[in-house]
């Protein structure tokens, strides 16, 4: 699709490119992540004066109370702080900036795309396992933890996208994941619900996921294939086929590329290669939020 080139005026420009390179420097160096979050986010929600009132002592209500020290990353909590398997050391981290990258999306400027696009892209940087060059990254995309994620080159990731990295997530270079959709890495026993297993789901290079698909744990979609819109792909994909409906089945190879691919009746690839072990500590204190009885009738 041909795009027209976009730029903001040269004083907006500055403005932004000098934010952005402030932060991204204090975010790298040695300052605690957790003060950096809260002083960026209550400047960019304008709340400077009230909360400096607030640090000096001076009386506010329960609410600006709550609502000042909510910047603070450490005073939130996300559900995946829940997930008994999670790399504590690793969340740590990755909690604060997925704070800043879901705060900022509650501002007025993460409309601006121009702008919103390259602080997302430099959040990524600190955020994902790895995140390769010229990315966008537009509003509202969600994560489990953000640090198992890997993105190639070129990646566009649209409004609305859920990333899920419970277990791993792969995304090659150019690919294309449209509005709604959602790509997962972990599953749940159909009898245990409590029962988690975690896999390594793979996007790979030039496939396009198209609008409210989702994509199973474990799955990998193959080079350069489609995911047709509202499919639910429960098996692989290979590369250069288009796979629709729910569940999604292969329906048409890419023309131009009948001879390198796959035949339309291929067997799906090993989704069990995929899974991903892990031990839980021996002293964790499990809670069960369901308490179902799981035992089937006589």
């Amino acid at each position: 699709m041909t795009k027209r080139h976009v730029e903001l005026p040269d004083e907006m420009e500055a403005s932004l490119a000098e934010f952005i390179a402030t932060v991204d420097e204090r975010l790298a160096g040695e300052e605690d992540t957790c003060e950096v979050v809260e002083e960026v986010l209550v400047d960019l929600h304008g709340d400077r004066p009230a909360y400096d009132r607030w640090q000096d002592g001076e009386a506010v209500s329960p609410a600006e109370r709550v609502r000042l020290q909510s910047y603070d990353p450490c005073n939130a909590t996300l559900e995946s702080e829940y997930y008994a398997e999670k790399d504590e050391e690793r969340f740590r981290e990755s909690k604060h900036l997925q704070w800043l990258w879901r705060q900022f999306d509650a501002t007025p400027m993460a409309d601006n795309v121009a702008f919103a696009l390259r602080f997302r892209r430099m959040l990524a940087d600190h955020l994902f396992d790895e995140c390769g060059d010229d990315c966008r990254f537009f509003k509202g995309i969600t994560f489990t933890y953000g640090h198992n994620i890997t993105v190639g080159d070129n990646v566009v990731v649209h409004d609305d996208v859920h990333l899920d990295d419970r277990g791993e997530l792969e995304i090659g270079d150019q690919v294309s994941i449209s509005d709604g959709a959602h790509v997962y890495s972990h599953d749940h026993d159909v009898v245990d619900q409590t029962e988690i297993s975690n896999y390594r789901t793979v996007v790979e290079d030039d496939a396009r996921i198209t609008y409210d698909s989702m994509v199973r744990a474990g799955v990998r979609v193959g080079e350069n294939a489609i995911v047709g819109a509202k499919s639910v792909v429960q098996r692989d994909v290979p590369a250069h086929h288009i796979a629709v409906g729910q569940p999604a089945q292969s329906v048409k190879i890419k023309p131009g590329w009948e001879d390198v691919a796959d035949p339309l009746d291929a067997e799906g690839g090993d989704t069990e290669a995929r899974r991903i072990e892990y031990d839980l500590p021996e002293d964790l204190e499990v809670f069960d939020e369901f308490q179902r009885d799981l035992s089937p009738p006589e």
